[in-house]
């Protein structure tokens, strides 16, 4: 009996584990073909060219619906069954950018709405893993050149400004639509691309170079002309440039992964920045016996300010055990520690920066990320480079800005208190221009109207300063709905989601520790934080929620 009864348990562990084996090996072979129908889509997406441009026609639009239609079939094809939580969240990933593409093709259309979506010179690299708000496919990453140009670089430029007139012109003949405030602060964009140009002129090595110097001008030339068609057309422009109530709510749920209302996030971030004035308040009063902080007021006192803060947040994070810190994050953090800027010409950040730079750098979390994707890629080519339509803004704008204040709360600033003023003040800035941006989308305000509540309500009128930086946040999320509240939705989903995680770790008597956390996320990518929350808990109810109540634009 011995016998028979070793015999069928070694039989039923070989059943078993070859069982297990093929169930690996279906799931592998499903989600290679989810891997295949991502390339296929991201092949797709970028649009077909006209005379070496994309082309952004409502023709071409219409014309190549049928094929995205078979695309987004073939994803709800795809059988999950017995997949890891990982696997179906790279699902949602491809389920959430179809829904962009559907949600720019039948609502925002930047091709046609937006003119800012035409410039085409970026002088700056991203602090995130792709450029705020919708961009062309064709733009000129001016940043990545180094002058003087080498012979390859020099053609690749000629080629690519050569491509600007043309594509202004097609700009002419696309831009239908009639949302006054994008209109009228687009041109602002365009206007900068003219003052790039001219810098352009003056990089080393161009002004003896004519075929380059020709192109320059030509293409500032366009974009002057493109710039006066524009205003000219302003008259006519009357229209609200929000998308409305129900339009943000089904962006921000099908898209952006949030699973949050219109409404919902109208009252959490009327709860943050009530918290974070409330907040400081009693910080300013707890401190009222310490000296005030002061600000930098020399070049010198500045760096020597900024190097340290650095030096002292890196070590924060490495002997608190806060996060794994690797030997790219000094590198990724110095090329951003800023310089000194007088007093009257400081934006809101530079303020915060010239009295304590941690807060800050601590947002700059961001550089420590972008590092990570250019020297440790994900091995997943789903989440290996950054998600369309500014889908990451929850985790890498919500992460970057919960940082500030759990940073502190771990106590990065036990021995300059004051400096928890200054997170509290960030935190409250960022409340009150996502709120503005709330009502802007929702057609209940204008953009300047918006950007009123988000003057008026940053503490100590540090907003009031410098007016360029307003502009730009409310154009900004205007042009990219959700994005202005990200910093707080994101922020709040990644304070439920820590929660959330320690609590299924007590359950199962496990220590948490903010490291590990931290270093999950790393791990999963640069991804919605709704799904890092159902990859680091199992809990799907987010995702569900969300999935059953999609509805067809």
């Amino acid at each position: 009996m011995k016998i028979h009864s070793l015999f069928f348990t070694l039989l039923f562990s070989l059943f078993f584990h070859n069982t297990q084996a093929q169930k690996k090996t279906l799931n592998t072979d499903k989600h290679q073909e989810l891997i295949t129908l991502f390339d296929d889509w991201r092949s797709f997406e970028a649009p077909p060219l006209l005379e070496g441009l994309p082309d952004y026609s409502q023709a071409t639009f219409d014309k190549r619906w049928p094929t995205f239609v078979v695309l987004k079939k073939r994803l709800q094809e795809i059988s999950k069954k017995d997949w890891t939580a990982s696997q179906k969240a790279d699902w949602y990933i491809l389920w959430a950018e179809m829904n962009g593409y559907i949600f720019n093709y039948k609502v925002l259309k930047p091709w046609q709405r937006d003119p800012a979506f035409y410039k085409s010179i970026w002088t700056y690299k991203s602090d995130v893993p792709a450029h705020e708000g919708p961009t062309h496919h064709a733009v000129i990453e001016l940043w990545q050149y180094s002058f003087p140009l080498d012979p390859s670089s020099r053609s690749q430029l000629i080629s690519s400004l050569k491509n600007i007139p043309n594509f202004h012109q097609q700009a002419k003949n696309n831009l239908t639509g009639n949302a006054r405030d994008l209109w009228i602060t687009g041109i602002k964009d365009l206007r900068n691309q003219i003052k790039d140009l001219d810098d352009l002129l003056l990089q080393k090595g161009v002004a003896v170079d004519k075929g380059l110097k020709a192109a320059i001008n030509d293409a500032r030339q366009a974009t002057v002309s493109f710039v006066a068609w524009l205003t000219n057309e302003i008259p006519n422009k009357t229209g609200p440039s929000g998308i409305g109530k129900e339009n943000y709510t089904w962006y921000q749920q099908n898209v952006h992964l949030v699973p949050l209302s219109w409404d919902d996030e109208v009252l959490l971030l009327k709860r943050e920045l009530a918290r974070a004035w409330s907040s400081l308040k009693l910080e300013e009063h707890r401190n009222r016996k310490l000296p005030a902080l002061q600000d930098a007021d020399s070049p010198e006192s500045y760096e020597k300010l900024a190097k340290n803060a650095a030096k002292e947040l890196i070590d924060f994070l490495k002997e608190n055990d806060i996060v794994t810190v690797e030997d790219y994050f000094t590198p990724a953090l110095e090329p951003h520690l800023g310089k000194y800027i007088p007093a009257n010409k400081r934006n809101f950040f530079w303020i915060t920066s010239h009295y304590d730079p941690k807060p800050l750098f601590s947002h700059f979390y961001h550089w420590f990320e972008l590092a990570r994707m250019d020297l440790n890629p994900h091995e997943n080519p789903i989440r290996r480079n950054a998600l369309l339509y500014n889908i990451f803004d929850s985790r890498n704008e919500g992460l970057a800005t919960a940082v500030e204040e759990m940073f502190m709360q771990a106590g990065l600033y036990d021995e300059n208190p004051r400096a928890r003023e200054i997170v509290y003040i960030l935190i409250a800035q960022r409340a009150a221009r996502g709120l503005g941006s709330l009502y802007a989308q929702a057609n209940m305000m204008s953009m300047e109207d918006a950007g009123k509540i988000h003057s008026e309500y940053t503490p100590r009128g540090w907003m009031k300063t410098e007016k360029e930086l307003l502009i730009f946040e409310q154009h900004l999320y205007l042009r990219q709905p959700g994005y202005g509240t990200s910093y707080i939705t994101g922020k709040y989903l990644i304070e439920e989601t820590l929660a959330e995680v320690a609590k299924e770790q007590e359950k199962r008597t496990e220590g948490f520790t903010l490291k590990q956390f931290f270093d999950n996320l790393s791990n999963i990518g640069n991804i919605p934080i709704s799904l890092g929350r159902f990859e680091l808990t199992g809990d799907p109810k987010q995702l569900h929620e969300i999935k059953n109540n999609y509805q067809e634009l």
